[in-house]
């Protein structure tokens, strides 16, 4: 005859914490340091605008197109340096800090 035994207080509390975490999903990925404790630790400042986020921003905003783009490095942090074409034909150079947004 099969018998049955009371579970005890320490199973049902692993069982309740390990559907937790499953339910839970996978653990998150490591937390990036924030911007200011990254320029004290010397680390690279992280990217809060994408490259298509600042070429659309710039067009809007010199009512010109982007017909060159690239990302370069500059004391520690990335810059988007974008070649435009505006519609008298004038070619200028326009650079974006990728961190804050700002045109420089």
């Amino acid at each position: 005859m099969l018998q049955v035994r009371p579970l005890k207080k320490t199973s049902v509390r692993l069982a309740i914490v390990t559907a937790a975490l499953i339910a839970a999903g996978p653990w998150p990925a490591r937390a990036q340091a924030p911007p200011a404790r990254a320029a004290r630790t010397g680390a690279v400042a992280q990217v809060r605008l994408s490259m298509a986020q600042a070429v659309r921003m710039v067009e809007r905003r010199f009512k010109a197109r982007v017909v060159r783009a690239e990302t370069r490095k500059d004391g520690g942090r990335t810059v988007y340096v974008l070649r435009l074409l505006d519609e008298s034909g004038r070619v200028f150079t326009v650079r974006v800090d990728a961190a804050s947004g700002q045109i420089l």
